[in-house]
């Protein structure tokens, strides 16, 4: 008979957390570095009392809201690279449900994040019990029953022993990198502070090491032949390059065989700006030179990106009618996608194997010169976007460019969702990797500063800046308290357009009137909000300050530098102002019947662009 130890349930998860490890730098380290905990009557005893017993080896962090607690762990994971994680526990009911955002957010972007909130008791003595949400025909149904459209696994620990193979199955979910995502273990409150007897060997240490899958040869096959044809290649660089530490070996596969890259927001970064075949962002919120070099190629390798309409211009942006879109992607769902030949494979392997096929092949010299200039091109359009102003409102773009000069591309950026997320794919600098960092999976308001303090966390020794509009700042931001009481310094450059300024203008541009947007322009107002941004970060414990203009902002962003806590600068800025070199259609539902005649002109157009769409080709 196996050696037994007898703990309780929550004792069991925690102990089993404490043993899985992997490797960073040529360190063995473990695979969770920490977990994020709001107590209540659902965790708080089972849950509460585990945790402190580990609090040494698995740090226990207290979070202000439960879907932020949960996105501040999954950015870390993410500037991990999926290596290292996070879990998050809650109590049941609201408690649950509020990491629900989150994680579809994990659920979008294929990260790794472990969500363990309380649940209804398994016995059902107390039912209903306090926050209970109950079903009036299924007994079996609780809020969590929520998560499972956005779990890659989802079990109910309605029994102590049903860790061993739920635990079990969490970590191969949590580590594979084509299955990997969001992990919710549903812990019944009662089943937390049970015992059982354990086998000693369940909590063994175990090593957790990300598969590198090689390619099928006739996949490999096709590939080469394929690209060995091409005239005019491209590189479409997603987020499963960085997750893969492929940029280097990227680096060299498009240096040798001369093909322009284009970086998706999730592969922003793969490669430094300053690569002489880094063509920047693609599609929707692309630079000119990327754009351009995609409507006119007939292949395209497509590596370790799931191709979403704005990487794609709601697939309008590939015009060559005898293009081939090879899928190199972990994941055969995202490999086969609109018909390309897959090549599923591990992104560094697949370069590398593609490279060694090819042998001294590479595309006509006039093509990679061509895409060269075209890049040189692009940057003196976008530097007049990002030049100084003296304007009383500044652009979001002027702003960027003054953020880039103060501090320079040794920096690490955080940003999610509105209009900033298109200016910074199109004109921020990144100059290695994981240093960029949009949440536009999913694009989640509120997830910015949370974010920025996972991304400090996985990044201590690097300059965070985290940059948000005041929408997604006065949705989300009381983590600012958390970075203050943990010590994990960002800063935070907050621009203030006055309301929803990104959703505004695409009203606008939709043929709609400005209505329920931007706050001075709602049907119930008796008074526009003169909100004091700078007193109410203060509140929270961070430095402060409003800068009236780019160069104050300049200033400002020197002395955050050495201050010795987390500093928020506001900026106000125009509302209506965006790019508009660069970028591409993207295809958003225009009423077919209006009396507004501005809305009749936006269908008319959006029919003529709905016919450069290549639909399944």
């Amino acid at each position: 008979m196996s050696k037994t130890i007898r703990l309780t349930a929550a004792q069991a998860l925690v102990r089993f957390m404490t043993e899985q490890m992997t490797v960073v730098d040529d360190r063995d380290v473990p695979v969770f570095a920490g977990m994020w905990a709001i107590f209540g009557h659902g965790n708080v005893a089972g849950m509460g009392e585990a945790l402190w017993h580990v609090r040494d080896e698995l740090p226990t962090y207290r979070g202000q809201n439960e879907q932020s607690m949960a996105h501040a762990a999954i950015a870390y994971a993410k500037t991990m690279r999926r290596r290292r994680m996070m879990a998050c526990t809650t109590s049941i009911g609201p408690g649950a449900i509020n990491m629900v955002t989150a994680a579809a957010v994990a659920h979008v972007d294929r990260i790794p994040l472990l969500l363990i909130p309380g649940d209804i008791f398994a016995s059902r003595r107390p039912d209903p019990v306090l926050q209970q949400a109950e079903d009036f025909g299924d007994g079996t149904i609780s809020v969590n029953d929520c998560f499972k459209p956005v779990s890659r696994y989802f079990d109910r620990i309605m029994r102590p022993e049903q860790l061993i193979p739920a635990l079990n199955r969490a970590m191969v979910v949590l580590t594979d990198p084509a299955e990997c995502g969001p992990v919710t273990l549903s812990f019944c409150q009662d089943v937390q502070a049970e015992a059982y007897d354990y086998p000693v060997s369940f909590f063994a240490e175990r090593l957790w090491v990300p598969r590198r899958v090689r390619p099928d040869e006739t996949e490999l096959a096709d590939a080469v032949e394929a690209l060995r044809e091409a005239q005019k290649p491209v590189i479409i660089a997603g987020g499963g390059v960085l997750f893969s530490e492929a940029s280097a070996t990227l680096a060299a596969f498009a240096a040798r065989h001369g093909i322009p890259v284009m970086e998706t927001q999730g592969g922003k970064s793969s490669l430094p700006f300053a690569d002489p075949l880094n063509m920047g962002a693609v599609g929707v919120t692309g630079t000119g030179a990327a754009n351009r070099l995609c409507e006119q190629a007939d292949v395209i390798l497509a590596v370790g990106t799931r191709l979403q309409d704005f990487t794609t211009g709601s697939w309008a942006l590939f015009q060559n009618p005898e293009k081939t879109l090879i899928g190199l992607n972990t994941q055969v769902f995202d490999a086969t996608k609109h018909r390309a030949l897959p090549l599923v494979a591990d992104a560094r392997v697949g370069l590398e194997e593609l490279s060694a096929n090819l042998g001294p092949w590479a595309a006509p010299k006039a093509w990679t010169a061509d895409a060269k200039a075209g890049f040189t091109a692009w940057m003196a359009t976008a530097d007049t976007y990002t030049a100084p102003t003296n304007a009383e409102r500044p652009s979001d773009a002027q702003v960027i460019g003054a953020v880039q000069r103060a501090l320079g591309r040794e920096v690490s950026l955080m940003g999610a969702s509105g209009g900033l997320p298109g200016e910074l794919h199109k004109l921020w600098q990144a100059s290695y990797p994981s240093s960029y960092h949009l949440e536009y999976g999913f694009s989640c308001m509120g997830y910015e500063i949370a974010g920025g303090i996972g991304m400090k966390m996985a990044q201590p020794d690097r300059e965070v800046v985290v940059m948000l509009g005041d929408g997604s700042y006065m949705m989300m931001n009381s983590e600012l308290a958390t970075s203050v009481m943990m010590g994990v310094k960002i800063t935070v450059v907050l621009l203030d357009n006055r309301g929803y300024g990104c959703i505004n203008r695409l009203q606008h541009a939709c043929g709609g009137e400005r209505f329920n947007n931007l706050y001075d322009y709602n049907t119930f107002q008796e008074q526009s909000p003169q909100i004091d941004f700078v007193m109410h970060a203060r509140s929270q414990g961070a430095i402060a300050v409003k800068a009236n203009s780019l160069a104050e902002l300049e200033a400002a962003l020197v002395e955050a530098k050495s201050a010795p806590r987390t500093t928020v600068i506001v900026i106000d800025t125009d509302p209506m102002i965006s790019t508009d070199a660069g970028g591409h259609w993207w295809e958003v539902a225009v009423p077919e019947v209006s009396i507004r005649p501005q809305v009749n002109v936006a269908r008319k157009n959006h029919e003529a662009a709905l016919a450069k769409q290549r639909v399944g080709d």
